[in-house]
């Protein structure tokens, strides 16, 4: 069986050795070029794809595979790999190879802007900052490092825009540095920070920060991550909803939205939706039939 991955991937000596290791054939290929050559794959009637790479790489693949008969598995070879984790797929990639030979199948929702699919998260305003500096200093201060230096200029170069959004036909107007939006319940307490609420509800989470004063998103922010969206939901400038749907409409004719970490261009107005079961994701056999 073939198995595609990124050539540009940090992890992808690994990933070639852990897939050969596995008896896989390695297909390396150009980010640029992926969706394309995964698009052929699916065309042609392939029943399972099997790919390497970042939360970036992955969905790509689950848009070439969305709401077809083909099966999708995958080697989680980012830095994240929240959609992995939510699945049960194991990091240690030689375990997540053998996985992808297995025969366990499960549905999995994804979320869209437009035509534009996310498996984890879509946001606009602040993180787009946060996004943006942290790619300007990685390569010389490393993620971590430079994730820090991030959020601290995200939360001192705070500024507000106005949106309207339409959930369930009500429209609701709102001034704020950032919109959220996850593809099922997120947490935002630590340890799972960013990752689907265990249990959680299916749909797009949807959270919006009021105010114009960083002091007020960085409260929010400290109740969140410290006791999760429950006890940050009880502040005054905090609203999430879960739905299957919503439109934002900007004040201006388009912005720039974080896609699964990714920065991408988009019109206005944002016309987000949740599709269920749209992927046959391989995951382990559960534990009971090893």
């Amino acid at each position: 069986m073939k198995a595609y991955l990124n050539a540009d991937g940090g992890s992808a000596d690994a990933a070639r050795e852990a897939l050969t290791g596995a008896g896989f054939e390695v297909q390396e290929v150009e980010p640029d070029a992926l969706g394309e050559e995964l698009g052929a794959a699916v065309q042609a009637g392939a029943k399972r794809i099997v790919v390497a790479g970042g939360d970036g790489t992955i969905a790509t693949a689950a848009g070439a595979v969305a709401k077809k008969a083909t099966e999708l598995a995958i080697l989680p070879a980012g830095t994240l790999n929240h959609f992995a984790k939510d699945h049960g797929i194991p990091e240690d990639l030689a375990a997540a190879a053998e996985v992808a030979k297995g025969a366990t199948i499960e549905k999995a929702d994804v979320g869209y802007v437009g035509d534009s699919i996310f498996l984890n998260t879509s946001s606009i305003g602040a993180y787009v900052t946060f996004v943006r500096t942290r790619e300007r200093f990685e390569k010389s201060l490393g993620y971590k490092i430079a994730s820090f230096v991030a959020l601290l200029r995200m939360f001192t170069s705070l500024r507000t825009f106005s949106v309207e959004l339409e959930v369930e036909g009500e429209k609701r107007s709102y001034r704020t540095p950032m919109v959220f939006i996850g593809a099922g319940e997120r947490e935002l307490k630590l340890p799972t920070l960013g990752n689907r609420k265990e249990g959680g509800r299916r749909g797009l989470h949807v959270m919006i920060v009021q105010g114009r004063k960083p002091a007020r998103l960085f409260a929010i922010a400290l109740a969140a991550i410290a006791r999760g969206t429950k006890e940050a939901g009880r502040m005054p400038h905090f609203d999430e909803f879960i739905v299957d749907s919503c439109r934002i409409e900007l004040t201006r004719p388009s912005a720039t939205i974080g896609i699964d970490g990714e920065l991408k261009g988009m019109p206005s107005p944002l016309d987000y939706r949740i599709e269920r079961d749209a992927i046959n994701l391989v995951v382990p056999a559960p534990q009971s039939a090893q």
